[in-house]
């Protein structure tokens, strides 16, 4: 188990040391004045010769790597002139909205997708699994911001036209200053991200289950007496989590990464809305703190993954 951890920590270790590298090359190497791509256009000449002076752009290149890769390892991922305020600052205070988006939408949508898949997968061909399949189709159908469109219309703005206030149409509130106006203002993204994520959960639930369901050890487990809830939840559904598992990971490091879309409709300030704010203003250290950020989600959730792999299997252990 240690050796197996201590291969994955090193290749998540090479993974984020190439990242660092191409994101390295990309705004500092790359044909161009580094110094004015950081600053903007309306930087002074004086302001560009500091701001040169601090990036240490009259080094050698592997020496502004290797100070590059020690800032961003200690948490410094540069400087916002912009916004003036570090780059690692203007994340932290973002990151919050983007937490509570991802971790009350991956409740719901493992509540409600994977037992939506499992009954469907349970009753084939039957009532149950038609209505699966609906709302299986339906999910994958709408895009994120015609759902987030529609919800705004239905939930707040029509009960706005007739007096009242059922929704709060966006924004984001602390969860320590008041849990149930944080609940309040979230159900809206909630319902947006769950709709569409459920509906994958559910397909891919359902359709592993299927694939289980028909293996000799099902078989034997029925033919032994077994409950059908037994089979099921005990023996099928258990082999099924690994997919499941993989999907998951995948999901929740790309979401922290940024809900671009669904934080932009709600208005959520997010790490999302950060990262398209400083695109259409070339901020370009967030945009590298951003991508950085990123690709640390994906390699922490793929270790996380990995973990699981052993847990949920015993062949791998």
């Amino acid at each position: 188990m240690i050796r197996f951890l201590a291969g994955r920590l090193g290749f998540a270790a090479l993974v984020l040391f190439c990242l660092s590298a191409f994101v390295f090359l990309l705004f500092f190497v790359a044909p161009g004045d580094p110094a004015r791509m950081v600053a903007g256009d309306k930087a002074t000449e004086a302001q560009l010769i500091q701001i040169r002076s601090n990036l240490g752009l009259d080094r050698p290149i592997l020496v502004q790597y290797a100070s590059f890769l020690s800032r961003a390892a200690t948490g410094d991922l540069g400087f916002s002139y912009r916004n003036q305020q570090p780059v690692a600052s203007l994340i932290l205070n973002r990151i919050p909205a983007t937490v509570s988006l991802v971790v009350g939408g991956t409740l719901l949508w493992l509540a409600i997708g994977i037992p939506i898949g499992v009954m469907s997968a349970c009753h084939v061909g039957g009532l149950r699994d038609r209505i699966g399949q609906s709302f299986i189709l339906i999910g994958l159908s709408f895009p994120t911001f015609v759902l987030g469109m529609m919800s705004l219309y239905l939930f707040y703005f029509l009960p706005r036209q007739a007096g009242f206030t059922l929704f709060p149409p966006g924004g984001y509130k602390p969860l320590l200053a008041d849990p149930l106006v944080w609940a309040w203002h979230l159900v809206l993204p909630w319902t947006t991200l769950v709709l569409v994520t459920a509906a994958i959960y559910a397909r891919l639930t359902r359709g592993q289950l299927l694939q289980v369901l028909g293996e000799d050890y099902i078989r034997t487990a029925r033919a032994k007496g077994l409950s059908e809830r037994v089979v099921v939840y005990r023996h099928a559904l258990r082999a099924t989590l690994t997919p499941l598992v993989t999907q998951l990971g995948a999901d929740i490091a790309l979401l922290l990464g940024g809900a671009i879309v669904i934080e932009q409709v709600y208005g959520l300030q997010g790490v999302g809305a950060l990262a398209v704010q400083a695109v259409k203003n070339q901020d370009r250290p967030i945009i590298i703190g951003v991508v950085l950020l990123g690709g640390l989600f994906i390699v922490i959730a793929n270790i996380a993954v990995d973990l699981l792999y052993v847990v949920l299997d015993p062949r791998l252990r």
